[in-house]
């Protein structure tokens, strides 16, 4: 009897809200971001709270986890998902605010600006 492997989909740990996943696709339409280039989310040390948040296009390197994220791919380090598990990626276009925000539940601390936090 011939054996069934179940494909298992993998959720990926952040959301991306519609209106960011708009202007992502719009940048990578404007700038042109070459086929097999996903988006890349990450974090790296720095910042005035400790962490700041990675945010670009790149495409898959060895120690990436792989997600789909609609008709966007998703590349982040594994060990970053401790940091980001949860996180949600919106897109504000208001009078005082304008651009990516990220409203990470494991932020401890966040700076001013948003773009740094502590765990």
């Amino acid at each position: 009897m011939a054996e069934v492997l179940e494909k298992k989909t993998v959720d990926a740990p952040i959301n991306i809200t519609e209106s960011a996943m708009v202007q992502l696709k719009r940048i990578m339409s404007e700038q042109n971001i070459p086929e097999g280039y996903g988006l890349r989310v990450g974090v790296k040390g720095g910042g005035c709270s400790g962490f700041s948040y990675i945010l670009g296009f790149d495409t898959k390197k060895d120690v990436d986890q792989q997600f789909d994220l609609g008709d966007m791919t998703l590349y982040m380090e594994k060990s970053h998902g401790l940091y980001l598990l949860g996180m949600e990626i919106d897109w504000l276009d208001g009078l005082n605010n304008r651009g990516f925000v990220f409203n990470n539940p494991n932020a401890n601390e966040t700076c001013g600006c948003g773009s740094s936090f502590s765990a």
